[in-house]
């Protein structure tokens, strides 16, 4: 079971100082692939770094700009490209002169439109100044971040370490209130199993997603979220063991306990499952993926 860290004490724009190297400013956009907010972190003194802005909104720029007044943003560094974490950084880049780093995602996705979303929404304009995709170092006075790809959430998802405190700034990748939703085709399970593994290999001491409180006890809680994986994924072999299934009949066998509403949204996690196990050899198409194809054991 994944040991949920859930609590959280702010007030919306107003900035805290979370750790001696970090400081937490909130957007007021809560809701279900939010949680709270999206946490924007401002690393460093004096000359700073400001990690996901977050969606465009001006109170939240303003509340931003409040926070670092009399200092120097000199790095804006993106996660990933989606609408609640990149968006305002053209905005606080015009308001500052700050390089923005990040990770182009290759091509635009078919926004999503069916009964229950996965997503926030994409923001399709984002273009970093400076390009992490295959990794590298921003540094200030105080602070030195490694940028980390981790493909899996997202393509072009990317993770920061901070080396001073050794710890990681987790975007969508990890998050304590949640599982971490993977789409297909831009979001990609073989991928994010194998980001997970190499996160849990740098033996980081405190994780800090965009969404919601840190996580204290790293190692422990990847290993209940890789776990977590892994038993769907179990599932899904045990199921059609009985014989050849499609995702539109093995979804309310394995989630009759589950809300039907949310069926939909199983059927798109199931389906970044079942590819990696067609990539792995495990299982056999009867066609291209989707809910209407036939699966079988290889």
């Amino acid at each position: 079971m994944i040991p949920y860290v859930r609590e959280i004490e702010f007030e919306y724009g107003v900035v805290q100082q979370v750790s001696p190297l970090i400081r937490r400013v909130i957007a007021n956009n809560p809701g279900p692939f939010t949680f709270k907010g999206t946490g924007t972190y401002i690393l460093g003194h004096g000359e700073v770094a400001v990690i996901d802005p977050g969606p465009d909104d001006p109170a939240h720029l303003a509340a931003i700009l409040k926070a670092v007044e009399g200092e120097s943003v000199i790095a804006i560094p993106i996660t990933h490209h989606h609408s609640d974490h990149s968006p305002l950084a053209a905005a606080l880049k015009a308001a500052t002169g700050a390089t923005i780093y990040g990770c182009a995602v290759a091509g635009h996705e078919v926004e999503d439109t069916g009964e229950v979303k996965m997503e926030a929404g994409h923001d399709h304009d984002f273009r970093p100044d400076v390009s992490l995709c295959g990794g590298g170092t921003i540094a200030g006075p105080d602070w030195t971040l490694e940028a980390i790809p981790t493909p899996g959430h997202t393509s072009n998802h990317l993770c920061y370490a901070l080396q001073e405190e050794n710890a990681l700034f987790s975007g969508d990748h990890i998050m304590g209130w949640s599982t971490t939703v993977i789409t297909p085709p831009d979001g990609d399970m073989t991928d994010y199993l194998e980001s997970l593994a190499k996160v849990r290999a740098r033996g980081f001491t405190t994780l800090w997603p965009t969404h919601g409180p840190p996580i204290r006890e790293a190692a422990p809680f990847i290993d209940a979220y890789a776990q977590h994986r892994q038993e769907r994924i179990d599932q899904i072999l045990l199921a059609l063991a009985d014989g050849p299934g499609r995702i539109k009949d093995l979804v309310p066998k394995l989630y009759r306990d589950v809300d039907e509403r949310l069926w939909p949204a199983a059927a798109r996690s199931m389906l970044a499952a079942i590819i990696h196990l067609e990539r792995g050899g495990d299982v056999e198409a009867g066609g291209p993926p989707g809910p209407d194809t036939v699966y079988r054991l290889a």
